[in-house]
């Protein structure tokens, strides 16, 4: 029987009465086994809470005594903190946020806060986006003014043209310094965040964006190291969730998004991983990076910026594919060390640079892994 034309009409507008999230939803369902968002989101997140912080892990030092491996709780810790925390307010898993929050409650007291550092840096101003994400939470004040001070700080210091001088033009900033901007906005609804951090989005588009749509480590460090290119993807997906369509950068930065996302699909490897270095198939697969363009992508689809039928597809079989490398623990394997630019580490020489990239140490539970796959959970239960 033919279907009428109304019947059909009313078929089509109640398709495009759907919201971007919900049209995309059928490449998020359906996951095999162990592998659903909820499940491996809860799974990590209880590894994170398990964890001490590195400030209370011991380490021999030289002379043999024992001491704290690190003296203030850095980026990776509050990345992985954050992710975990979003999972649990989106799963509405009330005895994991209070357990998450009591975790940062110690911060609030003197002796805590010699373990947070007032350094003007960006692995320890993004500390801030944790407080404010338990503000956003909770409505507890003390989180808000402690959180946003950390934003405000990042911004006492500018370069002529407006950007923090906490600025190093390395591809890992951009990530930092959004996410903390973006939830300064999200607890306070002030736009001066928002302008902040597509201000230098932008500065850092048009400086470190190759023609590929991919991005060098650094101007001196020219190469596309997985990691610092998906730093960029989840700054500017984390950026864009929360910019207005008519803010007058957004355009300049969804172009440089899709530019990026576009270049992705070109080098994405049949398991839906990336590489180490991602313009070579070559080279070992590498589970951060990963996981950030994963978390680009799906945010991407969900928010209609990017074409289902192009996207989603690519964006599943990188979510599979980091699940795949869980352990049991829910450790996340295949994770590149924490990676300095390679000028900075073994001079300018190129043969020797690509050497340094290609042969950094992989680790396994390493939180630059398990932030990214906690984000990425976050992403397909919105």
């Amino acid at each position: 029987m033919r279907r009428q034309p109304k019947a059909i009409a009313l078929a089509a507008l109640v398709l495009l009465s759907l919201s971007p999230a919900a049209r995309a939803a059928d490449y998020f369902k359906d996951w095999p086994a162990g592998s659903s968002p909820r499940e491996v989101g809860k799974r990590v997140a209880e590894n994170w809470v398990a964890r001490d912080f590195e400030f209370e892990q011991m380490v021999a030092g030289s002379d043999g005594t024992q001491k704290p491996k690190r003296q203030y709780v850095i980026y990776p810790e509050i990345c992985a903190w954050y992710g975990a925390l979003t999972v649990a307010r989106l799963t509405k898993d009330r005895d994991l946020t209070a357990r998450l929050t009591k975790e940062f409650d110690q911060f609030l007291t003197p002796e805590g806060d010699k373990h947070v550092s007032k350094q003007s840096h960006v692995d320890y101003s993004v500390f801030g986006t944790v407080p404010l994400e338990l503000y956003v939470e909770t409505k507890d004040r003390r989180y808000l003014d402690f959180g946003r001070g950390f934003a405000d700080r990042q911004w006492d210091k500018t370069t002529p043209d407006g950007i923090t001088a906490e600025a190093r033009y390395w591809v890992d900033d951009m990530y930092m310094m959004n996410v903390l901007q973006a939830q300064a906005f999200r607890a306070t609804g002030e736009v001066k965040y928002l302008d902040r951090a597509s201000l230098a989005t932008a500065a850092y588009l048009d400086k470190l964006q190759q023609p590929n749509g991919l991005f060098f480590h650094a101007a001196d460090s020219p190469f596309y190291w997985g990691r610092g290119n998906g730093w960029y993807a989840a700054g500017m997906a984390e950026l864009l969730r929360s910019l207005p369509k008519n803010h007058p950068r957004r355009a300049r930065i969804m172009q440089g998004y899709k530019t990026m996302m576009a270049a992705l699909l070109k080098y994405q490897a049949e398991d839906g991983l990336w590489r180490q270095l991602v313009d070579r198939p070559d080279v070992w697969a590498e589970t951060s990076g990963t996981g950030m363009f994963a978390f680009a992508l799906v945010t991407g689809v969900k928010e209609g910026w990017l074409d289902k039928q192009t996207y989603g597809p690519a964006a599943r079989k990188a979510w599979l594919g980091l699940v795949r490398h869980l352990d049991a623990q829910a450790n996340v394997s295949e994770v590149c060390i924490g990676t300095n630019k390679a000028f900075q580490e073994v001079g300018p020489n190129l043969e020797t640079q690509l050497k340094f990239y290609l042969e950094r140490p992989r680790k396994t539970g390493d939180l630059h892994g398990q932030a990214p796959i906690l984000w990425t959970a976050t992403a397909l239960l919105r």
